[in-house]
């Protein structure tokens, strides 16, 4: 068992999600649109190696390496044009 719990959704109604903010956009082109969005996916870990370990397990399948930001953070990104997917991994006494 790992020792990191990754925090993400349900992958099916995110995509829907997605496919349904698309359609309504292409649709509506009066509607204005942001400059850039995010979403990401956070990791949690008491220890800094598996909080290194939880953010490489979800960054590997972007593509992307993971960046020691230091102070026991971690983060990876891949932009997909002004889209960023993120995985954050943030030490546990920085969490609410």
């Amino acid at each position: 068992m790992p020792a990191y719990v990754i925090r993400s959704g349900d992958r099916a109604a995110f995509i829907a999600g997605l496919r349904e903010l698309v359609d309504f956009l292409s649709t509506n082109p009066d509607v204005l649109v942001p400059r850039t969005a995010s979403f990401g996916i956070f990791v949690d870990a008491s220890d800094p190696a598996a909080r290194r370990e939880g953010a490489e397990r979800v960054a590997t399948p972007l593509g992307v390496p993971v960046e020691d930001i230091g102070e026991g953070y971690y983060n990876a990104r891949r932009g997909f044009g002004p889209i960023a997917y993120s995985v954050i991994a943030i030490p546990p006494e920085e969490r609410q």
